[in-house]
């Protein structure tokens, strides 16, 4: 409706995490890496934390691409929601087991035979886990045991469990201190400040409109709004923009006014609130693993480029 409007190729704001429109603040790039260091050096336990709306499942499918790119093996489980049993015949059958298992017992039978023959061909597997806040406390358990799947020198599966706040709540408590001991990285995601706000409109504007874009559409005093009402959650952002260029077009104004954000707050109940802190993670492996990431995203970008 917009998009012609304001000379935009496609949607910039779709709430649909696609990795495409993924903004490289140095806390993204931190995280990131840090998913692809715990993968890339078989440290069998990884953990991503981070509230709503922060960009997890856009990191996920971010890592997920890069899995694809290595030709690594992985299940992807994004209904958490799941019984024990139902939670390991979904992980055999998304790894293409030929064979799933009618019970608990089969099930893990085939998939530590699976495990064991891409290990003996040098070939990783990994457990992807999204809405990992919601995995019960018998499933839960259930992941501590896979990573018991090991030699004497490295995990046979690795584990990525991407999560809200209360995944590290269930992870402090007393049943799963066995769980908490054996993970090995860790990173939280962050939201977004001021000036990451504004460049994260710019950068989506830019590729929505096939990198013609050289001026934002959003002034100013309106990103320092949208920045406010967000609390520099993506989420919330793209929601905000998305509105205010809808009422933008509407009255054929040029630009995103403060207006225009106040109607768009009004409309959708969003207080003006200071922004989260922001939180980083580092260490000089986690900063290897992140010339690494450049490198594969350089890769990507080529291969998005060449279809």
């Amino acid at each position: 409706m917009y998009k012609a409007y304001f000379n935009l190729q496609r949607d910039p704001f779709e709430i649909t995490p696609d990795p495409y429109f993924l903004f490289r603040t140095e806390k993204h790039d931190e995280t990131l890496a840090a998913l692809h260091y715990g993968v890339d050096q078989h440290k069998g336990f990884i953990v991503m934390t981070g509230e709503m709306g922060t960009g997890k499942t856009l990191l996920v499918r971010c890592l997920i691409e890069m899995l694809n790119e290595q030709n690594i093996a992985y299940a992807y489980v994004f209904n958490s929601r799941l019984s024990p049993l139902e939670f390991l015949q979904y992980v055999a059958g998304d790894l293409g087991l030929p064979k799933v298992g009618d019970n608990k017992a089969e099930t893990l039978m085939n998939l530590g035979c699976y495990l064991v023959s891409r290990h003996q061909s040098k070939l990783a597997t990994v457990l992807v886990v999204d809405e990992a806040h919601h995995l019960s406390t018998e499933v839960l358990e259930e992941i501590r045991l896979l990573t018991n799947l090991e030699t004497a020198r490295q995990k046979l599966l690795q584990i990525v469990l991407a999560g809200q706040p209360e995944l590290d709540e269930k992870l402090e408590s007393l049943q799963l201190r066995q769980l908490k001991q054996r993970i090995s990285v860790r990173a939280q995601l962050a939201p977004l400040n001021r000036l990451e706000t504004e460049g994260y409109i710019d950068r989506r504007l830019q590729l929505a409109s096939d990198g013609r874009r050289t001026s934002s559409i959003f002034c100013s005093e309106a990103v320092d709004r949208i920045h406010l009402y967000s609390q520099g959650i993506p989420r919330v952002i793209n929601t905000v923009c998305e509105n205010a260029l809808i009422i933008a077009f509407a009255h054929k104004e040029q630009f995103v006014t403060t207006e225009i954000i106040d109607k768009v707050a009004t409309r959708f109940r969003l207080h003006a609130q200071p922004a989260h802190a922001p939180k980083t993670i580092g260490s000089d492996e986690i900063g290897e693993a992140m010339r690494t990431l450049r490198q594969l995203h350089q890769r990507l970008q080529a291969t998005r480029q060449d279809q």
